[in-house]
Order: C-alpha cells, then sequence, then structure tokens
C-alpha cells in the first residue's frame, strides 16, 4: 500500500519535521493548525527546518570518499550511503526544493484538511485533555481507509483508541528529534489495533525514509523515552535540588560519555512546555514541597519569560548569541 496523502496535526518542533520529512518523501503532506495565529507560529518553524535539512544534505558531500561519511550523514535524507557521489546529492537537494514547494500545505478547516487522507499523524502536546478533544473533532470527519496514528512520547493509544472512532485503525507511530538524522521510528498498537494496519505503518514507516522498531506491547515511553525520560528527569532532578547549574551538568555529562549534548541541551531541542507536562504527570507534582513539585516550578518559570528552547531563541542556553 502506497501513503499518497499524509496530514499531521499540529505544528510542534516535531509535528513540522515529521511533516517535512513526509514532503520530502514525495507524499503530498497538510499541516492542521487551530488558528491564524498558530500559522505565524508554524511557518518559521517549516523553514527553519527545511533549512537545516538542506543545510545537512550539503554539508554531505564534504563526507563523500571519507570514512567518517558512513557514521554521520543524514541517513534519513540519503537512503543508501555507500556509492553516493556528490552528484547525487545535488539532485537530493534539488529535489528536497521541489517536493518542499509541491507537497507542504497548511489548512485550518478540519474537514478540508483529512479528506482523502491516507494517514493522519497527531502530534499535539503531552496533554491527555488537549489528545482527546482533537480526537473527539475529527473522529467523524476522517475517511473509512484512513489510518489514525499518534506521535505521544509517553501516553498509551489505549489511553485515547474508545475517543478516535477508529481502535482498530489507531496505534502509536513515535519519531526522534531531528529525525533526517536520527531516523528511528517506533511503532506501537493497544489491544484494539488491527495487524493489518499496524504492518501497514511498518511500511509506512519505510516510505518515511525511517528504520521501522517494532514494539510487541504497550510500553509507557516505548524503547527511547523509557531511556531518555529517567535521563533527563535526573539532570532536572540535580538542577531543582541545587546540587550544581545546567551548564556544568552539561559539561560532565558530555566530557565524561564523549556526548555531543548534555541533557539540559537535548531539553532545549525537545522544548520545555514538553518537559513540563511530561512532569506534571508525575504523582507527587503537585505536592507542595517535593523535588517534582519543584521541578515543575522552575519549568514554569521559565516557560512563562517566553524562554521555551531553541525554537524560542532561548532555553537554559541563549541562542540568539552569535
Amino acid at each position: 500500500m502506497g501513503f499518497n496523502k499524509v496530514v499531521v496535526l499540529g505544528g510542534g518542533v516535531l509535528g513540522v519535521q515529521i511533516g517535512l520529512m513526509s514532503a520530502y518523501t514525495g507524499h503530498d503532506t497538510t499541516f492542521w493548525l487551530r488558528s491564524e495565529s498558530s500559522i505565524g507560529r508554524t511557518t518559521p518553524k517549516i523553514e527553519r527546518y527545511s533549512k537545516l535539512m538542506i543545510e545537512d544534505l550539503l554539508k554531505a558531500k564534504a563526507l563523500v570518499g571519507s570514512p567518517m561519511g558512513a557514521f554521520v550523514y543524514p541517513r534519513g535524507l540519503v537512503k543508501k550511503w555507500e556509492g553516493t557521489t556528490a552528484s547525487d546529492i545535488d539532485k537530493l537537494v534539488e529535489q528536497a526544493r521541489e517536493n518542499f514547494a509541491k507537497h507542504v500545505h497548511i489548512e485550518l478547516d478540519p474537514s478540508k484538511a483529512v479528506k482523502d487522507a491516507d494517514v493522519v499523524i497527531e502530534s499535539m502536546s503531552e496533554d491527555p485533555a488537549a489528545k482527546i478533544e482533537v480526537y473527539e473533532k475529527f473522529k467523524n470527519l476522517l475517511d473509512e481507509k484512513t489510518i489514525l496514528v499518534t506521535n505521544s512520547s509517553t501516553l498509551l493509544p489505549s489511553m485515547f483508541a474508545d475517543h478516535t472512532g477508529r481502535p482498530e485503525k489507531y496505534l502509536s507511530l513515535h519519531f526522534a528529534n531531528t529525525i533526517w538524522k536520527n531516523n528511528t521510528a517506533e511503532v506501537m498498537g493497544h489491544p484494539g489495533t488491527d495487524k493489518k494496519y499496524y504492518d501497514q505503518i511498518v511500511e509506512f514507516a519505510g516510505e518515511l525514509n525511517m528504520v521501522p522498531l517494532q514494539l510487541h506491547k504497550e510500553q509507557p515511553g516505548y524503547i527511547l523515552n523509557s531511556m531518555l525520560v529517567p535521563f533527563l528527569s535526573a539532570a532536572q532532578a540535580l538542577w531543582a535540588n541545587d546540587v550544581a547549574d545546567p551548564e556544568t551538568i552539561d559539561r560532565t555529562w558530555e566530557l565524561a560519555t564523549s556526548a555531543p549534548a548534555g541533557p539540559f541541551k537535548i531539553l532545549d531541542i525537545v522544548g520545555l512546555e514538553t518537559a513540563y507536562n511530561i512532569n506534571q504527570m508525575k504523582p507527587d507534582a503537585k505536592v507542595e514541597g517535593t523535588l517534582t513539585n519543584k521541578m515543575g516550578k522552575l519549568l514554569k518559570e521559565k516557560i512563562d519569560r517566553g524562554e521555551t528552547g531553541v525554537n524560542a531563541g532561548k532555553g537554559f542556553y541563549d541562542y540568539t548569541k552569535k
């Protein structure tokens, strides 16, 4: 089955990346956004990430012939590195520009957005109430053929299946950040997911140049975030408990493990609003005096100042400085 029309519900950091990767691989792609103000917030992200993808392709030209190329090339943009030439990459750059111009659309009208969609990808914030609201809005608008997936980072599809109107055609498809380089797609059903549609989404992930990672059962946080979220939470706890500042915590991790980014740089990429929403789902988040409660308050202070991460120009680090 080929997926022709793809719809992304939401214009956040990952939603934009997913939509652009869909367009890059030749799928007609529509972003559904709530309002004109959402367009004003999403359009700069589309411009930024499409530019970054093309820049990474151009950088890959310098890697042709280098033994390091096979380790650091953008895996989602170049399907097969072995044998790739600088001329091949030039063609991919030209094709990327054409596909972004031709296949990326924005729509505010819910009915128009999802009409004739093969797959709809829900990429709203990690807020159960917000997700349920969106599912209820769209459940009677989707075509019979449409498969609905969620890119939720931590929430289980079984929490929402009954709100979708198509539980058998509903499952999770979770992407990592900078998906054109970190090209993983975790595929996770719920007990009511029909295997036929699960297999089709595995196929769809491959169409997006992703490596499908199949989960055999529901797991909060899937594989990646089951490891990543505790890591980021541990770093935030050190900060909230006044053990060390974010820069020192990052430096410790980067020096000791040779990692390119520490936890607070990762949080800036993920976005502090997502980190806050995940924190607030912990049982003791609203219990005064707990470390989780303090972590939430510190994150909320930064969010209220507009310091929400890389896309805002400032999070734990200032990205406006040259």
